[in-house]
């Protein structure tokens, strides 16, 4: 199972809105440019964000996004599964019955463990804790 760049950039994205929102709303120019990212390609990003209550935007000028709620109320799998759907690493971990072949499947069992581990790890992470990393490996400024 591969994130892909959206999901990765999801993550920079949130991490940042939460780092600087305390100056109110973050335009994806500037934190494009924080993270090294294309602004073109967060927009992409910040669109199934917002239809999912992740993120608001505020328009006009000094406008930007800003987080919906406090970053230790969000899980990394709350931010990764509007641009990645189900993490499973195949369909059936998550859905037995999509295979007739279920109940004979030596693999099955397998999938599941990862589908669980995976799902425990991303869904008891916090944005808060990604903020904390992040702060924990900036250079002293």
């Amino acid at each position: 199972m591969k994130i892909s760049t959206k999901g990765r950039y999801a993550l920079q994205l949130m991490v940042d809105l939460a780092m600087h929102q305390q100056d109110g709303p973050v335009s994806l120019k500037d934190a494009a440019g924080r993270q090294g990212l294309s602004d073109k390609y967060l927009e992409q990003i910040v669109t199934p964000l917002s239809r999912n209550g992740l993120v608001r935007s505020v328009r006009g000028a000094g406008g930007g996004y800003l987080l919906t709620r406090r970053p230790e109320e969000y899980t990394v799998g709350d931010i990764l599964r509007p641009l990645e759907g189900d993490l499973a690493p195949v369909e059936c971990a998550a859905n037995s019955e999509c295979c007739s072949r279920s109940g004979q499947c030596f693999t099955l069992e397998l999938w599941q463990d990862i589908h669980k581990a995976v799902s425990s790890v991303v869904d008891h992470t916090t944005l808060a804790d990604l903020v904390e990393r992040c702060q924990a490996k900036r250079p002293a400024e």
